[in-house]
């Protein structure tokens, strides 16, 4: 399914094998990972398409569905599921009503998922109009994406409670700005940056373009292209890792570390944001609830640059890349640092359903398909 701007398989937590170790094994095989193409697998050779959902029944109360987040990468083995994804939420409640898990409730239907790679809920709500053979899922609507070529029917996103998602709070390091200093490592020099460090949703170390020599509006390609930079932003998020008591985050995709600038095209702010080194061609859901979060804390590095709206709820507009991602924040009128509400709107599309064939040799004494919605 595509949810978002990111797409992969979902599976029925049933489907998989109980134990961790082989389930991992499995979807690495499904996805053809490790390898840059992905050639003997589905992924898409990029992280924003080897990425996999895995859904259940919840068993929490008031809780409907549980979701499990599997975020792989093209050319490496690993199988990561401690960060979210905003926009592969968007098509668990689609995929749920899709295999029957859930059932519609009405022209329109909501359920609370519960994201277990980091306990956050939230309710998601899906067009189900009436057909010929009952409610069906509607795809096809007016909503636009930037970052998705076609339009589709809105999945509106009520998050619950983000703060803190992998972190220990908002603000992990127990301050909106810090100066981390960053050692020297062979012939390249030490330095220091004036960064944010934050967690509404997603990990975030938010830094301003001009401070590591950039504008901010540079292309995807350039940003990719630009080596030394990419060095400089690892070596920046190996140490804000720790800062944030995130432990050694090498091996990790958290945090994402994103650069910010005037907006230049009506929006609040600009962004570049990498996942973690690679410059994505938009932004994640979370990771733009987290940037437009961290444009209403007074003293985070977005103040001066970002231009907000006035009042107690806010429409933030963040612009990335391939255009904007709008985030409706709500502050605490007694305290418009505090953040009570974020929602926002995405799409999502059936893609494909089917058998994905595992090499009996990964999986044995078990059958080779998986039965998978990719």
């Amino acid at each position: 399914m595509r949810g978002g701007t990111s797409k992969g398989p979902f599976f029925l937590e049933s489907d998989l094998p109980a134990d961790q170790q082989t389930r991992d094994k499995v979807l690495l095989s499904v996805m053809g990972s490790p390898d840059k193409r992905q050639i003997d697998g589905l992924g898409g050779a990029h992280p924003l398409s080897s990425k996999v959902g895995i859904v259940r029944r919840s068993q929490t109360p008031g809780v409907d569905l549980d979701f499990l987040f599997a975020q792989l990468q093209p050319d490496r083995d690993t199988v990561d599921t401690t960060p979210n994804c905003g926009n592969m939420l968007a098509a668990v409640v689609p995929f749920a009503l899709e295999c029957a898990l859930v059932q519609a409730q009405g022209d329109t239907s909501t359920y609370r998922v519960l994201t277990l790679n980091t306990g956050m809920q939230c309710d998601v709500t899906v067009q189900t109009p009436p057909g010929a053979r009952g409610r069906y899922v509607e795809y096809a609507g007016d909503t636009h994406v930037d970052g998705v070529p076609t339009s589709g029917a809105p999945v509106s996103i009520n998050f619950l409670d983000t703060a803190g998602s992998v972190a220990s709070g908002l603000l992990p390091t127990a301050a909106v700005k810090n100066v981390l200093q960053v050692p020297a490592q062979g012939d390249d020099p030490a330095f220091s940056l004036e960064v944010t460090c934050i967690d509404n949703g997603m990990p975030l170390v938010i830094f301003r373009a001009t401070d590591v020599g950039r504008s901010g509006y540079e292309s995807v390609a350039e940003l990719n292209a630009d080596v030394d930079l990419k060095n400089r932003i690892e070596r920046l998020r190996i140490v804000a890792g720790h800062a944030m008591g995130l432990g050694d985050v090498t091996a990790k995709n958290y945090p994402k570390m994103t650069l910010v600038a005037p907006p230049r095209a009506g929006g609040a702010i600009t962004t570049r944001s990498f996942i973690p080194h690679v410059c994505h061609d938009a932004i994640g859901v979370l990771a733009a609830v987290t940037v437009a979060t961290a444009c209403v804390l007074r003293g985070s590095v977005c103040e001066g640059l970002a231009v907000m709206p006035e009042g107690a709820s806010k429409a933030v507009s963040v612009e990335h890349p391939t255009g904007e991602f709008s985030v409706e924040l709500e502050t605490d009128p007694g305290n418009p640092q505090k953040v009570t509400k974020a929602a926002l709107l995405r799409t999502a599309r059936l893609l494909m359903q089917g058998q994905a064939m595992v090499p009996a040799a990964v999986w044995a004494g078990h059958c080779a398909a998986v039965q998978g919605t990719t």
